[in-house]
């Protein structure tokens, strides 16, 4: 079960012009829906760098047994998640990261959402932020990794140029160092080397201008 967009927008409708159209913006340019479709049912969900709670907003309205908790690292964006899909009630937004959130609760969720995270940060940073997000879950949770993929062609340089001027002349998002698209085979061994099972590698960028892939991987019990 899972809610469309056009209620899940509505949220934000009290957000300012230049918030509420980047959250469209958003909606519009990433298939999030597919992403909420894989998303097991009920249980608890994180969203690590869940930005102004789009995502988090679709996958709580559209299972109103799940609980769902965003953070990401931006202050400004949190407070637009809580005007916004926080008042719903199975929503938690807090300032933090993977890191923090694992610190306290640590096999807490029975998924986690990392969705256009990873390439913000620099290459040897991934495998520590993906244990972490391993950390997360309980046996057998399941983590999503929604990402562009680097696979070389028009829509890879396409993609690294509009990120560019969103983090480097707008700051519209916070990047951790250069930017970085991976090939799918690097991220699925990626996957492994932490300790996932990785489960199915779906392609999204069908219908979009950038190669949108989405990585599903199983935490192995102890």
């Amino acid at each position: 079960m899972n809610a469309p967009l056009t209620p899940t927008l509505s949220l934000f409708s009290l957000l300012p012009p230049g918030e509420r159209f980047h959250v469209h913006a958003r909606a519009f340019s990433a298939p999030l829906e597919a992403v909420a479709a894989r998303v097991p049912p009920g249980g608890r969900v994180a969203e690590v760098g869940c930005g102004h709670g789009l995502l988090s907003g679709l996958l709580a309205l559209g299972d109103s047994r799940r609980r769902v908790h965003g953070v990401d690292p931006d202050p400004r964006k949190i407070a637009w998640a809580r005007q916004g899909p926080g008042t719903l009630p199975n929503t938690v937004f807090e300032v933090g990261s993977v890191e923090s959130l694992a610190s306290g609760q640590a096999g807490g969720f029975d998924a986690v959402v990392v969705c256009d995270v990873l390439y913000l940060l620099p290459l040897e940073r991934w495998p520590d932020f993906l244990r972490d997000a391993s950390r997360l879950l309980r046996p057998g949770g399941r983590l999503l990794v929604k990402e562009a993929e680097g696979d070389g062609s028009w829509k890879h340089r396409k993609c690294l140029a509009q990120e560019w001027v969103m983090v480097k002349v707008l700051g519209r998002t916070k990047a951790g160092g250069a930017l970085v698209l991976q090939p799918r085979h690097a991220m699925e061994a990626l996957l492994r080397e932490v300790g996932l099972h990785p489960r199915e590698t779906v392609e999204l960028g069908a219908g979009y201008s950038t190669p949108h892939i989405l990585y599903v991987a199983e935490a192995r019990a102890p």
